[in-house]
């Protein structure tokens, strides 16, 4: 359903309506004398009425059945629409909904919780992390000057390392192997203390149990409406999404859409990041980032959806998506809020990685692998008027190599890595041979980090691999659109990383041609 200028909030209560009637009731005007609630009030205007459930899908609103985000992103907020399933009923009083905790009860020791799921997760905890206490010596290199295990030098940790299992009564989570080390370092504890306990309580909220936001999805806006992306305010409230009152809500809602907006917000012809002083784009990525917001923002041909005003459309714009883990299992409703950022403008999301089926798809079958879909591509083109996902479990550069998305265009073609890790030395290796091809395409490549460490270090490595054939579009710095919710890691509780924290972007080296003096003197 096109929103026009209805607002939000009336365009919501349409979609919740019946199929088709706005009313229906039983009217008695006294004893033994009534209306069968069969008989119902039409609407006098049957163009405002809200469409069947059916037609409602097909005009696109939002994800097939119910999706569940990976594990490591966890998330309650799944929305309905497209597909065979019907929308989820409202909550009545013979459908009651299981509220498994209150707002004012989310505070709980990982290993007492009453939630099974952070129950074994406490026990995963106790059984691989180690005390960070200085007294134990190192379990591995340090991977930057934040590490716990920095803090271990071999003249004062003598002690042999053991797991942790004291869980510290401010946080609820398990930090020290025994009380009286983390009473000797509560100091340094003190520091991501509250940081700690913010995370243990949004992990609750996730599984409370409330019913989920499908309503804070809006629709698509009318042209006339701008989106303000200064910060997560101004465009949650110029795109109309439902007033988010919450700050804990805040932090789960923008875990889901960090995703798109970090795409979005570089790629629109409003983007926060600019050419003057402080907005980290660079010469180079304005001259690439012009050509997508180009191809993106096509000007009126007077088209109006009708078979009369019909006009040819340019191809979708290619938004490759390597090593996708949790962002290919986001609700599909998410996804399409990129598209509504660019009116006229189709967008083709192409999730790459062997672990793109994981998550919530993992019982979703695999193709078979045939002459006509070589590498067993998901297809999924019915997502929304312009938007399409396909996804590969498949390694990009076997893909490259068999020339399968080629020839690239600088106008139509956008490579995303979410959170690579390109110089951990754990997974460095799995993209020495990958970043050379992505550089051979000239096309520009935003790449995220967890931490500002970790971004550092991603951009060191690229520019130490690749010996100078790289173009830096954009510099590295903090996302605007960031996840504000903080994630724990199950190996390292005191390690806390937030989702796209950093977002920085670059692409291979361009040779421009250019006639001199001493040219003309030999012709």
């Amino acid at each position: 359903m096109q929103s026009g200028y209805t607002c939000q909030g009336c365009l919501a209560s349409l979609k919740r309506a019946g199929t088709g009637q706005l009313f229906a009731r039983n009217i008695h005007y006294g004893k033994g004398v009534g209306i069968s609630s069969r008989r119902q009030y039409t609407p006098i205007n049957a163009k405002t009425a809200p469409l069947p459930t059916q037609q409602r899908r097909g005009q696109g609103t939002f994800e097939a059945g119910r999706t569940e985000m990976a594990n490591e992103v966890n998330l309650r907020f799944t929305a309905t629409g497209l597909g065979s399933q019907r929308p989820q009923p409202e909550e009545d009083e013979q459908h009651p909904s299981r509220v498994l905790l209150s707002q004012d009860n989310l505070f709980h020791s990982f290993s007492r919780s009453p939630i099974p799921s952070i129950r074994r997760r406490a026990a995963f905890m106790k059984s691989h992390a180690f005390c960070p206490h200085p007294d134990h010596r190192q379990t591995r290199i340090a991977t930057s000057p934040h590490d716990p295990e920095s803090r271990k030098t071999a003249s004062r940790s003598v002690r042999a390392p053991m797991h942790v299992n004291f869980e510290c009564p401010d946080c609820g989570l398990p930090v020290y192997c025994s009380e009286d080390h983390w009473m000797d370092d509560y100091e340094h504890h003190s520091d991501i203390c509250d940081t700690l306990r913010q995370a243990n309580e949004d992990d609750h909220d996730l599984h409370a149990g409330r019913r989920s936001y499908q309503d804070r999805w809006p629709d698509r806006q009318i042209e006339e409406i701008v989106p303000n992306m200064t910060n997560w305010d101004t465009y949650l409230y110029t795109r109309e999404y439902t007033a988010i009152n919450d700050e804990r809500l805040l932090r789960q809602f923008t875990r889901l859409l960090t995703y798109p907006m970090t795409i979005g917000s570089i790629l629109h012809e409003l983007s926060p990041y600019n050419i003057r002083r402080g907005g980290r784009l660079t010469v180079e990525g304005l001259k690439s980032f012009s050509a997508l917001r180009y191809t993106m923002h096509p000007p009126r041909d007077g088209s109006d959806g009708s078979i009369k005003n019909i006009r040819p459309r340019a191809p979708p714009v290619r938004i490759f998506i390597l090593g996708a883990r949790a962002e290919s299992s986001l609700p599909r409703s998410c996804w399409v809020q990129l598209e509504f950022l660019f009116h006229r403008c189709g967008i083709h999301l192409i999730f790459i990685g062997p672990e793109s089926m994981s998550g919530s798809r993992a019982s979703e079958p695999i193709p078979e692998r045939t002459p006509r879909n070589p590498f067993g591509g998901v297809v999924e083109d019915r997502i929304n008027h312009g938007t399409k996902i396909t996804t590969f479990t498949e390694y990009y550069h076997t893909m490259h190599k068999a020339q399968y998305f080629q020839p690239f265009d600088p106008y139509f073609d956008c490579f995303v890595l979410f959170h690579p890790g390109l110089g951990h030395p754990a997974s460095a290796h799995e993209w020495e041979e990958t970043i050379p091809q992505l550089l051979e395409t000239k096309v520009p490549i935003i790449c995220t980090g967890y931490t500002e460490w970790d971004m550092q270090r991603d951009k060191a490595w690229v520019e130490e691999k690749m010996k100078g054939e790289v173009d830096i579009l954009m510099d590295a710095g903090e996302n605007i659109f960031r996840s504000l919710r903080w994630d724990l890691n199950d190996s390292d509780p005191g390690d806390l990383s937030c989702g796209n924290w950093g977002v920085w972007a670059f692409r291979g080296k361009r040779y421009e041609a250019q006639m001199g003096d001493q040219f003309f003197k030999f012709v």
